[in-house]
C-alpha cells in the first residue's frame, strides 16, 4: 500500500487539532510534521536547535500556509528545561503529544538528574512528560504516543544498574532506555485509551548515521534502498495519533518490525518479575524529579 493510499484509509483531518512533538528536526519528525500538516493540524515543534526548528517551520509554512505553528526550546536531558517546558504544555495542552526526540551513539555523561543522558533522553524526560500531561490530554480525549524501538528486544533491564551507566554498547544502552520508556507507560497508562506506543522500524535517520565516517558512506546508500524511506517509517507513529494501543501492546511495521504498513501487536519482551521492576523505579524516577 502507498502512503498516500494508507493516509486516505486510515487518517481523516485533524483540522482544529494542535500537536506537539519532540524533535521534529530530525528525519522522522519532518516527515511526522509533514503527514499532520497535511492533515490539517496545527503544530507546536519542540526542539533543542532553535535554528533548526525555524528554518523547518518557515519550509512547513511555505507548503501549508494555513497551518499555525508554534515553537519552544526544550533540552530533553536537562530536566529542569523539561519541568519549564512540561508547565508550560500544561497551561495550554495540546491535543496530541508525541514523543519523537531520541539519541543513540552520543558523548556519554551523568545529567544533573543523576542518570546517564542517553537514558535521561529516552526514558526520564518523556515518560515525566507523559506522566504530567496524561489528565489533560486525556481531558481532551487526546492521546500521547510515545516513540519506541525495537531496539528494547536487545536489553533485559538491570536493577543494579538502571540507566545502564556501567555499560558501554551503544545499542544495549539505548535498548534499556526504550525499555524501560515502552513498559513503563504501557503499565502507567493501562486503564487508558490516552497511549500509543509506536516504532518506526529501521529507517534512514540521524540515529542510524552513528557509524565511522567513511563506513557509513559506504553504506548510507544501501540504507535507503533496504529499509523504508521515513516518509513511509512515521505511518506507524501517525498511526498513533487516530488509534491507541491496548495494554502491552504496541504498533510498528508489519513484516518483522522493519517494513510494511502499521500491524500493533503484543509486547511480550519481559516476565512479570521485570515488569515490576520496571513500574517500581519508573515511578520513583518521576517523583525524584517532581521535588528536584
Amino acid at each position: 500500500m502507498t502512503v498516500k493510499r494508507w493516509l486516505s484509509v486510515h487518517t481523516h483531518s485533524l483540522k482544529g487539532k494542535t500537536v506537539a512533538i519532540t524533535g521534529s528536526t530530525g528525519g522522522l519528525g519532518n516527515a511526522l510534521t509533514w503527514h499532520l500538516a497535511s492533515l490539517g493540524a496545527d503544530l507546536i515543534l519542540l526542539d533543542r536547535n532553535q535554528t533548526k526548528s525555524e528554518a523547518w517551520a518557515n519550509t512547513l509554512l511555505s507548503h501549508f500556509p494555513d497551518c499555525r505553528i508554534t515553537r519552544f526550546s526544550v533540552d530533553m536531558e536537562d530536566l529542569d528545561s523539561v519541568k519549564a517546558l512540561t508547565d508550560t504544555l500544561l497551561s495550554s495542552p495540546p491535543d496530541y503529544l508525541i514523543l519523537n526526540a531520541g539519541a543513540y551513539h552520543i558523548p556519554r555523561h551523568m545529567t544533573s538528574c543523576g542518570y546517564d543522558n542517553v537514558f535521561t533522553i529516552n526514558f526520564v524526560a518523556p515518560y515525566y512528560m507523559a506522566r504530567r500531561l496524561k489528565d489533560a490530554i486525556g481531558q481532551k480525549h487526546g492521546r500521547i504516543i510515545a516513540v519506541g524501538s525495537i531496539a528494547h528486544n536487545y536489553s533485559k533491564t538491570d536493577p543494579d544498574d538502571i540507566d545502564f551507566s556501567r555499560r558501554q554498547k551503544a545499542s544495549l544502552v539505548y535498548g534499556n532506555a526504550k525499555r524501560y520508556l515502552m513498559y513503563a507507560l504501557s503499565e502507567a497508562f493501562k486503564n487508558s485509551d490516552t497511549l500509543a506506543i509506536t516504532h518506526p522500524g529501521i529507517t534512514f535517520t540521524n540515529i542510524t548515521a552513528h557509524y565511522p565516517k567513511l563506513i557509513f558512506a559506504i553504506i548510507k546508500h544501501p540504507m535507503k534502498v533496504i529499509f523504508q524511506s521515513t516518509k513511509k517509517a512515521s505511518l506507524s507513529i501517525l498511526d498513533g495519533v487516530f488509534r491507541p494501543t491496548a495494554h502491552r501492546t504496541w504498533t510498528g511495521p508489519r513484516l518483522f518490525d522493519i517494513w510494511g504498513i502499521p500491524k500493533t501487536r503484543p509486547l511480550k519482551t519481559a516476565n512479570e518479575e521485570e515488569i515490576a521492576h520496571i513500574t517500581k523505579a519508573a515511578e520513583e524516577i518521576f517523583q525524584k524529579i517532581e521535588t528536584m
